[in-house]
């Protein structure tokens, strides 16, 4: 049995609103065996002294792409699917060396990859996957050209992409039940129009009621849930009112509406460095011309959306939804979101109320005896300086998974 204990920490975690100092953490095999105020002893146990270090869970990411290894993801599906993969298993390393134990890969991410880092095949977080996102005929998710018949198959799966075509009550539970089939933990469906998609507009309604509830009731029937991408009111309330469980950026949302969300005990996964990474870099990158233009519509609003979301105590997740070489500035997320929310804030969001969002509240997300062992330690405080979990993990002294160290600085 392997055993580490980590002495004289202070332990940071979102259950509780302060650092406790003086702690002991005690690790054996995958899992966190003892949280004590107490010197902790274990034959053969390695001990690494913090010297009063911040001791945190693993941090969560509830909205990532790991295959979105381009800006422009038209020509994603261009490329050779095994050149893709190898280059997600890179964004995926990235992310465990900024900390991220766990991430819901939001749309593209499969079954596959999700066991290839559980079989240590890839280096990264550990993955809770979508599989392909649903969408309608000229939704979010179909990047085709308009000179592209809908004729010419419209569900046609070729190379890698983040979104399939499903139409209509039937296609919708046929589609769900494939991916559920093929390895997704949950379902990610398309509710309204998007950036990155040139031809509807934001305030666009996708999927009818009916369709919505067929794909619900599937996901339901394997015991998980429903996420759906959603910028407006309107898109949000027929989501939710249909049920799904999260909803993605919302950085539209009015205080009527998240109200509606919060009463129904729903989630919201705000993405603002996104909109702060393509404003940035994306003309360089390789982002459409009309993308751009929709930014200014969603960008803007963002923090504006916190303090709605916060106002009526929705649960807020923590997203970042970034895009090839962007991946880089997933971190810069937990620096933006710091202007409209206290550092406790936006660290319990990363953390218990993610875990929540998994449906593994007590295993990810907290430094509890029982929980897995996925922790950082980080050289400061970031109650005091929240940058200090921003850029690559140039601050983490150590990175534990599934008690397995993968950086250790002593």
């Amino acid at each position: 049995m392997a055993a580490i204990i980590f002495a004289n920490a202070a332990v940071l975690d979102g259950a509780h609103r302060e650092r406790r100092e003086g702690h002991h953490v005690l690790v054996e095999d995958e899992r966190i065996k003892e949280v004590s105020e107490r010197p902790i002893a274990s034959a053969g146990a390695d001990v690494i002294d913090l010297a009063g270090r911040t001791l945190m869970p693993g941090l969560i990411d509830a909205h990532c792409h790991a295959i979105a290894v381009g800006a422009n993801l038209p020509r994603l599906a261009e490329e050779p699917i095994t050149l893709v993969t190898l280059q997600a298993a890179r964004v995926l390393e990235g992310m465990l060396a900024r900390g991220f134990t766990t991430i819901r890969d939001a749309g593209g991410g499969d079954g596959g990859l999700a066991e290839a880092v559980a079989q240590g095949l890839v280096r990264g977080p550990r993955i809770f996957p979508s599989g392909r996102a649903l969408s309608q005929t000229g939704g979010h998710g179909d990047l085709r050209p308009r000179t592209l018949s809908v004729q010419s198959c419209a569900c046609c799966e070729y190379g890698a992409g983040l979104a399939r075509i499903a139409d209509g009550v039937d296609e919708c539970r046929r589609a769900a039940r494939d991916e559920l089939r093929k390895g997704a933990t949950q379902i990610k469906i398309m509710a309204s129009g998007g950036v990155a998609s040139p031809y509807d507009p934001i305030w666009n309604l996708q999927y009818s009621d009916e369709e919505m509830r067929a794909i619900v009731e599937e996901a339901r029937a394997w015991h998980t849930y429903v996420l759906a991408h959603a910028y407006t009111p309107e898109a949000i309330r027929r989501a939710v009112e249909n049920g799904v469980r999260s909803i993605e950026h919302a950085n539209l949302i009015d205080a009527p509406t998240a109200s509606m969300v919060a009463a129904v005990g729903a989630f919201v996964v705000p993405t603002l460095v996104t909109y702060d990474a393509l404003y940035r870099f994306g003309r360089e990158l390789g982002l459409a011309e009309v993308s751009l233009a929709k930014l200014a519509d969603v960008r803007e609003a963002g923090l504006r959306s916190l303090e709605i979301l916060q106002g009526a105590r929705v649960k807020i997740g923590f997203g970042t939804d970034l895009l090839g070489p962007m991946h880089q500035h997933q971190s810069r997320e937990f620096v933006i979101r710091a202007e409209a929310m206290a550092p406790f804030e936006v660290i319990r969001s990363a953390t218990t109320v993610n875990a929540e969002l998994l449906n593994r509240s007590g295993d990810l997300g907290v430094v509890a005896a029982g929980a897995r062992a996925d922790l950082i330690v980080v050289d400061g405080d970031p109650l005091g300086d929240i940058s200090l979990l921003d850029g690559q993990g140039e601050h983490l002294t150590v990175i534990m998974k599934d008690g397995l160290l993968h950086k250790c600085l002593r």
